[in-house]
């Protein structure tokens, strides 16, 4: 979020006109022809960078001003900071037609350093990205003219590495290596000075000192990015720049060197002579210089991972020396991947940097790196790296789920390996409920990456679970807050409450004895089976949270992978199965988390995905007959469930057939009519009032068709349902019902019933109809798109309202 002042300023440069724009420009302009880089063309220049990175106005400050800021841009006499600004708006001008900067007559490489990003912002081709690589080895190769420095080509090669790692020949990358190498490991130790505005007092505080560990000691080894001083020379800066870029360095233009297969054999013969004595300087220097630097870069590695273990005077230093560590183990399997050899001298270190960190919460980051390294090289090493994989996925989640960049970080960890994860780690699997934290706390941030983790943790033994998870998921939001909350309270107000009382807040509540059990059990860190129903009164516990943001948006991120998660169990869910999530998702209808917006949600997802389980395996009505029958029986669901009501209505219409199961009998059917038929009365039959709740027609004429099916199966009741379908114009045309409705929705409703009506005058025909035979029902090529019967219904009601002329003889 921005600061009030800088909204202030965005509010300002974006309501700017055309007119006020001209007049400032031109002011701009005068002050560079006039040559005054002073202190008000920054200013100027610091509100024109806001203004065209802010609004769509780059696209029109004209030729003549993008000629001004280019000579701006290359002046010798133009400060630093000028020249910064220039270059920023130019990049965000473009890609424009009216830019004529030209690289290659650049001789300063800290103009070159600001013109190479303005080239790539205009969409330069790749064969300017190749010549100004070519021309970066060039002046790397040798020394600078007095004055340059190596420092601003850096991030340049980095860039063209990035972008065209092929522009550069097998002798340049060599030659580049062995730059490095210098630059990594032969670093002055002696702190740089401060540049002295001249005199010959005091000279002595000018000698530079020895740079120091992070912990305050004078550095007794070569320096890294972790070594201290007041003052760096240039061979530090570039040290410090090579480590930056050694990661994209090794991974574009340090492979190769070494076979795998060699490289393979010498690491099962030579692995356990590697793991304690490493390669002298003096051999060293006779390696390739592809393997020389790998050797300098994990010598640098190894480096680090002592100096981490210093304790940092200042809190800057201590976060370097996390974020170094990162680099450092992510470096080192890049290395060991392309030479096996370095795994055993790269396994023991890691294993005490593992015991070392895995206790302390802030260096949660690490510990993905290090698993990283265990998961590749484990198998190699033969190491069994589990108890790795299980403190990860059982103590980070848990605790540190509120941590935006450790969640994301996490969840591209669990992406980048999912398969894996899958395939040999149990824990991964059982630790379910832990990474729903993540996705509960950061949606929908997060939302991409558990669409790809949601199919590897989903089984046939946690099916059922994971779908009370994703139903619950807003309330476990709801229930980390608190949690977070009352971690922060002070000791002296955590202690647990009388179980007498009852609990007026949520934070009282956490602390209650009688509903401890209930937020441990929505907190879990592992799978365990339990009753979702039973934490009912935690849900509307956590009532007043539900308008709470994080919550909301939560919510909204549910239905997505509730869709996803169907589509994956329909893959391999078996009867038992499917039977178990028809009742879980007839159970959990009523029970979620008090968000109408989420229950509608909810319930139109559910109830689009019971005909889809239905049709994968039909028995399941007459296996689930008696909850089906509680949950059509009851006229409540009507109005709140509308979603599920109607497909429950229409499964059993479609699915109670003895085509379907052969333990379908006639008494089964009839408890299915009897159930509908009192439904449908319920609704149509009694005396209209201003307080009867208006039913969708949808309801209407599900049931209906339902109940002709069922007749149409069971010829004793045909006469019922007649005689039930002929009174319904009488409902349709009573005034209080006809307010109700549309004349639409009013004529789909008779068409639907007098269709019906036609359809039982002749009841051989009726059952070929509404329960076709597998031949004749798949493939059907003419199918109502709007409903749910074949239109053989409509042909023939047309045929018998024509009367029997219009029978064939």
């Amino acid at each position: 979020m921005y600061t009030a002042g800088t909204e202030s300023f965005l509010r300002q440069a974006r309501k700017i006109q055309d007119e006020e724009l001209k007049k400032f420009t031109s002011r701009i302009a005068g002050l560079f022809q006039n040559q005054d880089f002073g202190n008000e063309t920054i200013d100027c220049l610091q509100r024109l960078f806001l203004i065209v990175s802010a609004t769509k106005y780059g696209q029109r400050l004209g030729g003549k001003f993008v000629e001004l800021l280019q000579t701006a841009l290359q002046s010798p006499k133009s400060s630093k900071q000028v020249q910064v600004l220039c270059a920023a708006i130019l990049r965000e001008m473009l890609p424009c037609n009216d830019l004529s900067i030209s690289w290659d007559e650049i001789q300063d490489t800290e103009l070159l350093s600001l013109t190479f990003p303005i080239l790539l912002a205009q969409g330069n081709a790749k064969g300017d990205v190749e010549a100004v690589g070519q021309r970066l080895v060039r002046a790397l190769e040798g020394r600078l003219p007095e004055g340059q420095s190596a420092r601003h080509l850096l991030p340049l090669l980095l860039k063209v590495i990035s972008l065209a790692p092929a522009s550069l020949n097998e002798d340049q990358v060599n030659l580049l290596s062995k730059r490095m190498v210098d630059w990594l490991r032969y670093a002055s130790v002696q702190q740089g000075t401060l540049q002295s505005s001249g005199g010959f007092f005091n000279p002595r505080a000018r000698q530079p000192g020895p740079v120091t560990e992070v912990d305050g000691t004078v550095a007794t080894d070569f320096f890294t990015v972790l070594s201290v001083g007041q003052h760096y020379t240039e061979d530090q800066w570039l040290n410090m720049q090579a480590f930056s870029m050694l990661r994209k360095w090794l991974l574009g233009c340090g492979s190769g060197g070494t076979s795998g297969s060699n490289s393979d054999d010498r690491s099962e013969v030579e692995g356990s002579i590697m793991s304690m004595v490493s390669v002298t300087s003096s051999s060293s220097r006779l390696l390739p210089p592809k393997e020389r630097l790998r050797e300098k870069a994990f010598e640098y590695c190894q480096r680090l991972l002592e100096q981490s273990n210093r304790r940092a005077l200042k809190k800057a230093d201590g976060e370097l020396q996390k974020a170094c560590l990162i680099e450092a183990v992510t470096i080192m399997d890049i290395i060991c991947k392309q030479d096996s050899s370095y795994v055993y001298r790269s396994l023991s270190c890691l294993k005490i940097l593992h015991g070392r960190v895995s206790g302390d919460l802030s260096y949660a980051r690490v510990l993905l790196p290090i698993a990283q390294f265990f998961l590749n090289h484990s198998e190699t090493a033969a190491v069994d790296s589990e108890a790795v994989y299980r403190h990860l996925f059982t103590k980070v989640p848990a605790q540190l789920f509120h941590r935006p960049m450790l969640a994301y970080e996490f969840a591209q960890f669990c992406r980048r390996n999912v398969s894996f994860f899958a395939e040999n780690c149990c824990v991964f699997r059982q630790s379910t409920p832990n990474l729903f934290k993540f996705l509960a706390w950061n949606s929908p941030a997060l939302i991409a990456e558990f669409m790809d983790l949601l199919p590897a943790l989903l089984g046939a033994d946690n099916a059922v679970e994971i779908f009370h998870l994703l139903l619950d998921l807003p309330c476990l939001t709801a229930a980390l807050d608190i949690q977070l909350r009352c971690a922060q309270m002070p000791m002296s107000e955590r202690t647990a409450l009388d179980p007498g009382l009852k609990p007026s807040t949520c934070l009282e509540a956490f602390r209650h004895p009688h509903y401890r059990g209930l937020f441990q059990y929505l907190l879990r860190a592992e799978s365990a089976p339990g009753d979702s129903g039973r934490l009912t009164p935690l849900r509307q516990l956590l009532g007043p949270m539900a308008s709470s943001p994080r919550v909301v948006l939560c919510a909204e991120s549910v239905p997505v992978l509730l869709r996803l998660f169907f589509g994956v169990v329909a893959e391999f869910a078996d009867r038992v199965l499917t039977n178990k999530l028809v009742l879980a998702l007839l159970e959990r209808s009523c029970q979620l988390y008090e968000i109408p917006a989420f229950q509608a949600e909810m319930h139109q997802v559910m109830g689009a995905q019971l005909p889809i389980l239905c049709k994968q395996h039909p028995s399941l009505v007459v296996e689930l007959a008696k909850p089906l029958l509680e949950f059509s029986g009851t006229v409540t669901n009507i109005q709140s469930k509308e979603g599920i009501f109607t497909h429950v209505v229409w499964a059993i219409g479609e699915y109670a057939s003895v085509q379907h199961d052969r333990r379908c009998t006639a008494e089964q059917i009839s408890k299915f009519f009897e159930a509908l038929e009192a439904m449908l009365f319920e609704i149509t039959q009694l005396r209209p009032s201003a307080s009867l709740p208006r039913h969708a027609p949808r309801v209407i004429t599900v049931l209906m068709t339902a109940l002709t099916k069922l007749a149409s199966r069971s010829q004793d009741l045909i006469p019922r349902v007649s005689l039930f379908l002929s009174k319904m114009r009488l409902f349709i045309q009573s005034p209080a019902v006809s307010a109700g409705y549309s004349a639409e929705d009013a004529e789909a409703i008779l068409s639907r019933a007098t269709e019906l009506t036609n359809l039982l005058k002749m009841p051989s025909v009726a059952q070929f109809v509404l329960t076709p035979l597998d031949e004749v029902s798949s493939p059907r090529f003419h199918r109502d798109a709007h409903v749910s019967l074949p239109l053989a219904m409509k042909t023939t009601s047309r045929l018998l309202e024509g009367g029997t002329g219009s029978v064939p003889a």
